[in-house]
């Protein structure tokens, strides 16, 4: 059965836009339906660097059952070169390269190793700001608003 995956691709060390152009290249050649959004500039988020993040959208047409695509995530990431994405005591740090599921469809999965939708998304500009891009009428099966809702939400927070 074929799922929409929306991810979102996330660099703040080394030549971050080769970084994301790599890995949507690699995801490219793997999945073939694939469409991505402008690359979006941020600050880290949930720790402190003085190091910008680049992160692009990406929509992934794939077979595959959630769990498995995490798995190929995870083995592009280090493929490409990226390292842990926490410290030793398990705070956020620089990365070459983060790939995070953002939605399985309108799916909702909770296990320790995958949360669908992401349980930050809503308040993550540089999450939602490719998804109304990539799924404008995408609807958050949790909170029950689509990503345009949910930015107006951050938004007046």
């Amino acid at each position: 059965m074929t799922m929409n995956y929306y991810l979102n691709i996330g660099s703040n060390m080394g030549q971050r836009r080769d970084n994301l152009y790599r890995a949507v290249v690699a995801l490219a050649v793997t999945h073939r339906n694939c469409a991505t959004s402008r690359i979006i500039v941020s600050e880290p988020w949930g720790f402190e660097s003085d190091k910008q993040f680049l992160n692009v959208g990406v929509l992934v047409r794939a077979d595959l059952e959630p769990h498995a695509m995490l798995q190929q995530l995870q083995q592009l990431e280090r493929q490409l070169g990226s390292s842990p994405h926490r410290d030793s005591q398990g705070a956020y740090i620089d990365r070459v390269l983060d790939i995070d599921i953002v939605a399985v469809d309108e799916l909702v999965i909770d296990t320790p190793t995958l949360q669908v939708p992401h349980p930050r998304m809503h308040m993550r500009e540089f999450m939602l700001q490719p998804m109304v891009a990539l799924a404008p009428q995408w609807m958050h099966p949790l909170l029950h608003a689509t990503p345009q809702q949910l930015l107006q939400r951050l938004h007046q927070a």
